[in-house]
C-alpha cells in the first residue's frame, strides 16, 4: 500500500495545512503576486467600510484570487488548494502575507 500524498491528505486543522500551503507557493514570483493581490483586497476592505460601499467586498475578494490564480497558472503550474480547502487556503493567504510583511517568508 503507498503513502497517501499531499493532494489525498485530508487536513483536520490549519497547522497540519499550512506546511502543505506553503509547499504549493514555493515560486517567489506567485508569492509576490499572491502578496499584492491581498494588499490590494486589504485597501479594498478598509475602503469598503470607510465608505460604507458592499460592493468593494467583492471587489476586493476579485482582486487577490485574481492575482493568486495567475500565480499558480503561470508560475507554480499547480492548482490552487482554494478548491479543495477554501477556509483553510483563505486562512492561508493572509498568514503568508502576514509572513511575508514580517521578513519570515521571502519576498
Amino acid at each position: 500500500m503507498t503513502e497517501p500524498t499531499s493532494e489525498d491528505k485530508k487536513f483536520t486543522t490549519f497547522s497540519e495545512f499550512y506546511p502543505f500551503y506553503l509547499s504549493e507557493h514555493s515560486n517567489q514570483t506567485s508569492r509576490r503576486l499572491h502578496f499584492v493581490g491581498t494588499s490590494i483586497a486589504l485597501v479594498l476592505l478598509v475602503t469598503a467600510v470607510v465608505t460604507r460601499n458592499p460592493m468593494l467586498i467583492l471587489w476586493a475578494l476579485l482582486q487577490g484570487y485574481a492575482f493568486a490564480w495567475v500565480g499558480h497558472y503561470f508560475f507554480e503550474h499547480n492548482r490552487p488548494a482554494t478548491f479543495k480547502y477554501p477556509l483553510y487556503s483563505f486562512a492561508g493567504d493572509w498568514r503568508m502575507w502576514a509572513d511575508i510583511l514580517t521578513g519570515k517568508i521571502k519576498f
